[in-house]
């Protein structure tokens, strides 16, 4: 079954995995059923979780009942213990939702709470993340998480949720980087899915980014925050929840 599940992975589109995932994935929690790992997000545990990956596949990476990966678990405990998202009222953007969040915040009454997306099939509005369809100062919080490194302009991204976020406003924006890479490497000239596969990772990056990336933000008008929030947990939490130690939540507030 992992097997198959690898193939689906590196061969399935993207929208498609979306939709049929929705069938699998109470099969898949059934048969993984265990006590070795557990996703905070639910509470559910298991012998073991499922491989995630483009060319890297990554062992225990996929949570079989939610389908959060790593950076999933890690904002879900962070928003959870050091963040009022979970109890005050506020207005929140989410871009790409991820099914791992989706119906959860949704259901939450405290949130005014609005997806967006420009293919994705549970969004509730279809946008551009450069040419945004809300007004000025119109969310507290924005969520956009691995999206950025999949837009030729990523400037004009940044400069349109910098736009629509409220002052005192806060942002959580995740992207894939090299931490030993100071500067972010793109090139337009890259165009074929085969070029960017090789150039970027994945077939659908257009950049590589570095730790220049908050500097990104910060020249947008972001107040940045590198939240590693990891080192307020056990090395035994981070092992039962299948986080990657050491990893950076970018945090932006206006």
């Amino acid at each position: 079954m992992k097997q198959l599940f690898k193939t689906a992975l590196n061969r399935i589109p993207r929208k498609y995995l979306i939709r049929s995932s929705l069938a699998v994935r109470p099969l898949l929690a059934i048969y993984l059923k265990g006590d070795k790992y557990t996703d905070p997000i639910d509470g559910k545990s298991f012998r073991e979780f499922l491989p995630y990956g483009y060319e890297n596949i990554r062992e225990n990476a996929l949570s079989p009942s939610t389908l959060s990966l790593e950076r999933h678990r890690l904002l879900w405990l962070y928003l959870k213990n050091e963040t009022d998202f979970f109890t005050a009222n506020k207005k929140v953007l989410h871009f790409a939702p991820e099914q791992a969040f989706f119906e959860r915040f949704k259901a939450m009454e405290n949130l005014d709470y609005t997806t967006t997306d420009i293919e994705s099939p549970i969004a509730d509005v279809k946008a551009d993340i450069c040419n945004l369809p809300f007004p000025n100062d119109s969310f507290d919080l924005i969520i956009c998480n691995h999206v950025l490194e999949h837009i030729e302009d990523d400037r004009r991204a940044m400069n349109e949720l910098y736009r629509v976020m409220k002052l005192g406003g806060m942002g959580i924006l995740q992207v894939p980087y090299e931490v030993e890479r100071e500067t972010t490497y793109e090139d337009p000239s890259i165009t074929t899915k085969k070029d960017r596969k090789e150039a970027f990772g994945q077939y659908d990056h257009v950049r590589v980014y570095g730790k220049d990336f908050f500097e990104r933000l910060e020249n947008t008008g972001f107040k940045v925050v590198q939240a590693d929030y990891t080192k307020k947990l056990t090395d035994e939490q981070i092992e039962r929840y299948c986080l990657n130690k050491g990893e950076i939540i970018p945090v932006v507030y206006k």
